[in-house]
């Protein structure tokens, strides 16, 4: 079965996001080395535009309408990242963003999408339907909907930072990478195996929310109730469909951490390493760091997928 994104839509994805993207960096500590075992390489999406590796994906896809469809304005659904993400590649296209944002998306990610130029329409994530809303929403208004991971040019564009480290790096034994909606695991995966194909991917989900887990189980796609966690960017209650087709196919599995194993994470991050994650940002690193990765590789890349959080929340998870 031939996969909806290919390595090739990777490295055109990456060519035109050249300039325009940050590169980011690829950081390693030897403490966290000698605590795992193994030479441990993590890939700094927080230092992405926006502070996430969702721009990346958000601006591939606007970047391929059509000049007339994108001249009458592109919308999103997403609970920040992808948000703050789609609204900074409209103002950088030149074009305008309506964003479907939760009730209690994080004030930190609400600000910063509405600072971009976006409009913000809210909804209850826990009792309406995010996707059929976003689908009425740009209908109603003449948008183009740009979701925020079950695209195909969405996906290439998150494979691209999984390319950068693997310039960065060479051959790794394993990458770990966080599971939402799956895009970016989805794009990591295509990336990592047509480079390297021997190389494990195995995704981290909060285990509130572990529907990419059950649905790689069943061998189709589950949904559960929206899931309750700290990690906001992982709260999802089914993984999308173009994303499940590829990671059935190149994923080894998932793993799961719990909000208590995340903190420390974040906390690690910033004592030892000096950057700042959010919980969705942080859990690949607290799966590491919690021995779930079973038979610990050599050569691991982890990807920090975000840093979007504000001093109040941040200080309040991790300054106990």
């Amino acid at each position: 079965m031939t996969l909806p994104v290919s390595f090739d839509d990777v490295r055109e994805a990456a060519a035109r996001l050249k300039g325009i993207a940050h590169r980011t960096p690829v950081l390693t500590s030897r403490t966290l080395n000698s605590l795992v075992g193994a030479e441990v390489f993590i890939k700094c999406e927080n230092f992405q535009r926006v502070g996430a590796f969702k721009f990346r994906g958000a601006y591939n896809a606007a970047a391929q309408l059509p000049p007339e469809q994108l001249a009458m304005g592109i919308a999103a659904y997403s609970s920040g990242n992808h948000a703050q993400a789609t609204a900074l590649a409209a103002r950088e296209l030149g074009t305008s963003a309506v964003i479907l944002m939760p009730e209690d998306a994080p004030r930190s990610k609400r600000e910063a999408t509405a600072g971009y130029g976006a409009d913000i329409v809210t909804y209850d994530r826990y009792a309406q339907d995010r996707t059929a809303l976003g689908e009425a929403l740009a209908a109603d208004r003449g948008l183009t909907l740009i979701p925020p991971y079950d695209h195909p040019h969405v996906i290439a564009g998150q494979g691209t930072a999984a390319l950068e480290l693997f310039e960065d790096t060479g051959a790794l034994d394993a990458l770990v990478v966080p599971v939402g909606g799956g895009g970016l695991i989805a794009g990591s995966a295509t990336t990592a195996k047509a480079l390297h194909p021997g190389i494990r991917v195995i995704g981290v989900e909060p285990e509130a929310g572990d529907d990419t887990r059950r649905s790689l189980a069943s061998g189709e796609r589950v949904t559960i109730p929206v899931p309750r966690t700290i990690a906001d960017g992982q709260a999802l209650p089914t993984p999308g469909e173009i994303t499940f087709a590829v990671n059935q196919r190149l994923v080894e599995g998932v793993t799961l951490v719990s909000d208590e194993e995340i903190i420390g994470a974040m906390r690690f991050a910033f004592d030892r390493l000096k950057i700042v994650l959010e919980p969705s940002g942080a859990t690949a690193l607290a799966a590491l760091m919690g021995g779930h990765i079973d038979n610990p590789p050599r050569r691991i890349g982890v990807i920090a997928s975000g840093g979007n959080i504000d001093i109040r929340r941040f200080t309040e998870l991790v300054g106990g």
